[in-house]
């Protein structure tokens, strides 16, 4: 009962603190927003980047096309050395009869004149189809395969591939470095705020402080203080992060420019996102309150 009756207290003297510097309070405040903002699309980037890799490496394929010199011998140990290469993850094979019968399903044009080919006269030939760990090693492997006996040519999209993989990186890199420059220069305001307010109230601080208040009760105030600016701070950037990336979703039609490129459904994304903007919104005002505790009150 004590410490709750510790924490209302505690709680009435920050909301008065916030009100008595208003100014500072409003800075501070002003900081957090901007700073979970640049984080909320963070996260949004950040989420969306390791889908579209994780759909990436699902759907991307390396084709490897077989000599048609190579016998059932040759094909089977050209298998067993492509599986022994690093960063393969599985190989299927696909004999050119087949590939055959499926450009003829697709395309009634070719239909008539495929049907012809016989065994011999097929001038298609043979694949394996390759998938990978690492899209990022994809052309290291590529090279690998290719180097192989009997395996003529290979292919998987290089240069679109590499180039997707290197922007969307650059992106992330960027937004991180944003967001630790917002975060330091967020907590540094908080520090400032909740430094202000401890000079403001040092006669009662005294005054706690001769009655015997523990220095718990006399620095939790000012911690309550730094997370109830976190959490207002953190209100719009959490409306912005909902309305915005449902009415992106549904601009674009669930795909950003290409059916390549998918973005992740709204639902549950963006109310766990939005837990965790809150979340470091708090965490960003207590820490800053703090170290402002720490370095200026002497407790």
């Amino acid at each position: 009962m004590k410490f709750f009756r510790l924490l209302g207290r505690s709680v009435r003297d920050a909301l008065r603190s916030v009100g008595r510097n208003f100014s500072l309070s409003f800075a501070s405040i002003s900081c957090i927003i901007v700073t979970l903002l640049i984080i909320a699309i963070s996260i949004v980037i950040s989420y969306n980047v390791n889908s579209f890799s994780n759909e990436l490496k699902k759907d991307l394929t390396i084709v490897a096309f077989v000599s048609n010199e190579a016998d059932e011998t040759d094909l089977e140990k050209l298998k067993t050395s492509i599986e022994g290469i690093s960063n393969v993850e599985s190989v299927n094979f696909k004999d050119k009869k087949t590939i055959k019968l499926e450009m003829m399903d697709e395309d009634d044009s070719l239909k008539t004149a495929m049907s012809e080919w016989d065994e011999e006269s097929n001038p298609l030939q043979n694949t394996y189809l390759i998938k990978v760990d690492d899209i990022e090693k994809i052309g290291e492997t590529a090279t690998a395969i290719k180097n192989l006996d009997y395996i003529d040519v290979v292919k998987y999209g290089e240069g679109m591939v590499e180039q997707l993989v290197t922007v969307f990186k650059a992106v992330q890199k960027v937004a991180i470095i944003a967001v630790v420059a917002l975060v330091l220069m967020t907590m540094f305001l908080i520090v400032n705020t909740i430094k202000l307010t401890i000079f403001s109230r040092k006669r009662e601080i005294s005054i706690m402080r001769l009655v015997g208040a523990s220095n718990f009760a006399i620095k939790l105030p000012f911690v309550v203080e730094g997370m109830i600016l976190g959490f207002i701070g953190s209100i719009i950037p959490v409306f912005v992060l909902i309305y915005g990336y449902y009415s992106l979703y549904n601009y674009f039609g669930g795909k950003l420019f290409t059916d390549l490129i998918k973005l992740v459904r709204p639902e549950p994304f963006i109310y766990i996102s939005s837990l965790i903007v809150i979340a470091i919104g708090i965490l960003v005002g207590m820490i800053g309150s703090g170290r402002a505790v720490r370095k200026y009150l002497k407790v």
